[in-house]
């Protein structure tokens, strides 16, 4: 019997607002990956499921995962703890299932540099413009301002990260921004040459982001 052929890891990443989670769940409903359901050591929001949208833990039960090396990767985001366990995501991948991460850009470090035998593609993604960016955070958080401000304390650094990536697209519309990232992912599976990105117009976009 063939072996089965093993799963790809597809990561999105972006700073905090940018709309990676609502991507990362677009291209789970419509093309079938598996969400790396994260775990992590903040409180739920209002809208959030334990075990569906995050392992909820204390600290010290994540300290401990970590001290048994359990995560595939982790960081520190916001001072709170975030990470992906091994077992769950390689057993997806043995089985032939695509994974993908809804993750920052320590954790695609991390990932990047395990030299780990399945494929990964990385994707960041920006915000149209740092006013988008400041109002759908003040959205999200509505009773606390205070983490908006935090978040968007913190887009600068984040999002000079994007040239590590293999594509970077501009979230400007969900849909057109969705259509673009399975294009690309399509290609890069299928070994097809994709059309190479303006990436000095992705930079010209960061530079207005940062100024």
């Amino acid at each position: 019997m063939a072996e089965k052929k093993a799963g790809i890891i597809v990561i999105l990443s972006s700073p905090s607002g940018a709309g990676k989670t609502t991507l990362v769940k677009k291209i789970s409903n419509r093309e079938k990956y598996r969400i790396s359901i994260s775990h992590t050591t903040r409180k739920p929001r209002a809208n959030e499921k334990n075990g569906k949208d995050y392992f909820f833990v204390k600290g010290t039960e994540f300290k401990k995962l970590i001290k048994g090396k359990k995560f595939l990767e982790y960081a520190k985001v916001f001072n709170n703890y975030y990470g992906s366990l091994k077992s769950a995501v390689f057993s997806k991948l043995d089985n032939g299932e695509n994974v993908i991460f809804d993750i920052d850009w320590q954790g695609t470090e991390q990932i990047k540099n395990k030299n780990s035998k399945y494929k990964i593609i990385t994707i960041f993604i920006l915000p149209p413009s740092k006013k988008e960016l400041s109002k759908r955070l003040l959205k999200r958080e509505q009773k606390d301002k205070k983490i908006a401000n935090e978040r968007m304390k913190q887009f600068k650094d984040d999002v000079l990260h994007w040239k590590y990536y293999d594509f970077a697209v501009i979230n400007d519309d969900i849909e057109k921004c969705y259509k673009s990232i399975i294009k690309y992912i399509n290609n890069k599976k299928n070994h097809k040459k994709s059309k190479k990105y303006n990436k000095k117009y992705i930079q010209q976009h960061v530079e207005k982001l940062t100024n």
